[in-house]
């Protein structure tokens, strides 16, 4: 939040500058009340009138001025926190999503909507109008001390309401917006699965939870607007109560002839202005507090932004992997998913790793790609391990296709090129190289098809070899592949076989698959079991040692992995 604080600093100062102006503006009509009763009234001097209304409404010219500029400043500090803080807040949430680093802030871009509304109330720029109630209250003190005491003594009043409020309202405030970013990622998290709970006649039960969940926000909502609207109300009805026994004290002190009614008027007026501002506060105070909540949030979530050093950046790997002592453990939890993995590939080499649902094979491929940090171990590129390598470096440098494949709202050539701006020959060469070209020229404008987020418009197969291609976009040296052909028909698998013959001994490839068909086409593979090491080495003395378990036992053929020292401290 630094950056933006020093972004603000110059614009927040001259909204300053400006209130200093505008409250200074505002004595006088007190002023003017002061000379009307006191002077014109016993002299009956209507030139004096005259020049005091000639006064009064440049003032009021001057004022109206300033107070626009100020008002259209505070909304230009608005755009500003949206501006910066938007893309920022945006990585951040995608980050922190990707790598599963906690529970991602959903709330994130509304918590920026937040702020840029509090620079859109009239909550704000009370701020920086109460301190001027200290003024207004020296200004009355000298006309007489005991309407000095009696002001000051209201401004204790209101600001003691102020803070009760805060007391009040707080923890409901709190507990509202949370019950609140709870119903609603349930329902954005549920429409990810609209067609399962359409298909299977869920909507109205998804739809009953929801309000469930909505009728405990509403539970929460009744008392804090009921305690909020309470002290709105009392805080005005306080105001004019101490307004009114303000004006007796007045004339009080008009009818000893220690006052005139001059300065019973005037005082009375710069008693108003003082209190204005506290009562603006209370009434804006819902936004105020949601703001700093927000910003609380915002700050926790960019700390992590902020703490990433700037890297040197590094020269285009060739492709060599090395995996060392590699353990990992479900996130807050002490379950063990992978535990001493080891393995090294030589550029151009191609691994393909097998295992049973559960062993842990697409938490190690995401471990590859630097997507998840591991707990012990370290995953090396080049002999550099991946997180020294700055994401946006590290990308265009490696493939990837997950498991469950997606595609952006765009066209074909979009996706392709990564969202990025469309090179149409390497678009092309992606396509060629994935052998997915003939399919995406059949479609209704080829390369131009547009597809929404959910790639509809193209079968699982279909989006899973565009992914592919995607993932062969650019030059990377090390694709990771999590069961390519999950979806894939006869065609597909094919196309499949014939990309990553033609891959080898030019990009390192990490294939995790439960099909026989593609370990053909790879020189390593590598058996995982409850998240461990089984066996380890070329593919034909991996498979032989699966046939023969017993000779795979210390023999020579097969690399049967030892728990390492890794492995015994995560234990």
């Amino acid at each position: 939040m630094k950056p933006l604080f020093s972004l603000l600093k110059r614009p927040l100062l001259f909204v300053a500058g400006l209130s200093f102006f505008v409250n200074l503006l505002l004595l006088a009509p007190a002023l003017f009340m002061l000379q009307v009763f006191d002077r014109v009234l016993t002299s009956q001097s209507k030139d004096t009138l005259l020049v005091l209304l000639l006064g009064m409404a440049i003032v009021f010219a001057l004022m109206l001025m300033l107070d626009y500029l100020r008002s259209r400043l505070q909304g230009v500090i608005g755009g500003l926190v949206a501006e910066q803080l938007s893309p920022t807040v945006a990585k951040a949430m995608l980050e922190k999503t990707a790598r599963r680093s906690g529970r991602v802030p959903a709330e994130g871009l509304r918590d920026v909507a937040a702020l840029r509304n509090l620079f859109s109330a009239q909550g704000l720029l009370a701020l920086f109008d109460t301190p001027w109630a200290a003024v207004y209250i020296a200004v009355i003190w000298m006309a007489h001390p005991l309407l000095g005491l009696g002001a000051a003594g209201a401004s204790l009043l209101m600001l003691a309401l102020a803070v009760a409020n805060d007391r009040i309202t707080r923890g409901g405030i709190e507990a509202l917006q949370k019950e609140a970013s709870a119903a609603t990622r349930y329902l954005e998290s549920s429409m990810q699965n609209a067609e399962v709970v359409h298909a299977l006649g869920m909507g109205e039960a998804l739809v009953g939870r929801w309000q469930g969940m909505n009728a405990r926000v509403t539970e929460l909502q009744g008392p804090t607007a009921r305690r909020s609207v309470a002290m709105a109300a009392f805080t005005r009805s306080a105001r004019q109560a101490v307004q009114v026994l303000m004006q007796a004290l007045g004339a009080y002190l008009v009818i000893s002839g220690e006052g005139t009614p001059g300065i019973l008027v005037a005082t009375t007026m710069l008693l108003g202005k003082a209190l204005s501002p506290v009562e603006q506060v209370i009434g804006s105070w819902r936004v105020l507090a949601e703001a700093r909540l927000a910003f609380a949030r915002l700050a926790v979530l960019l700390d992590a932004v902020e703490s990433q050093p700037e890297r040197m950046k590094l020269p285009a790997p060739s492709g060599k992997l090395l995996v060392q002592g590699l353990v990992f453990r479900a996130p807050n939890s002490e379950r063990m998913i992978l535990g001493g993995v080891a393995l090294s590939l030589d550029p151009g080499e191609a691994l393909a790793i097998i295992g049973a649902s559960g062993a842990g094979k697409s938490t190690l491929a995401r471990l590859l790609t630097g997507l998840w940090k591991p707990n012990a171990g370290s995953v090396r590129l080049d002999d550099v391990e991946l997180t020294q390598w700055p994401r946006e470096d590290l990308g265009p440098w490696i493939g990837y296709v997950p498991q469950d494949v997606e595609l952006f709202a765009g066209s074909v050539a979009d996706n392709i090129a990564r969202l990025g701006a469309v090179d149409s020959e390497k678009v092309v060469r992606a396509a060629q190289r994935a052998g997915v070209h003939a399919l995406i020229l059949s479609l209704p404008d080829g390369y131009d098809t547009r597809i929404d987020e959910m790639g509809v418009v193209l079968s699982p197969g279909q989006r899973q070899r565009i992914a592919l291609a995607r993932a062969l976009y650019g030059e990377p040296r090390l694709l990771v592949l999590d069961e390519p052909n999950s979806n894939l028909d006869g065609a597909g698998e094919i196309a499949l076989a014939e990309a990553l013959k033609g891959l080898r001994g030019e990009v390192t490839v990490v294939v995790v698959t439960h099909r026989s068909t593609l370990i053909q086409h790879m020189d390593k593979m590598l058996v995982l079991e409850a998240g461990r090491v089984q066996h380890y080495g070329s593919v034909g003395e991996v498979m032989a040692a699966m046939q023969q378990p017993a000779a795979g036992k210390g023999g020579a053929q097969v690399v049967v992995m030892p728990r390492t020292a890794a492995e015994g401290r995560a234990s």
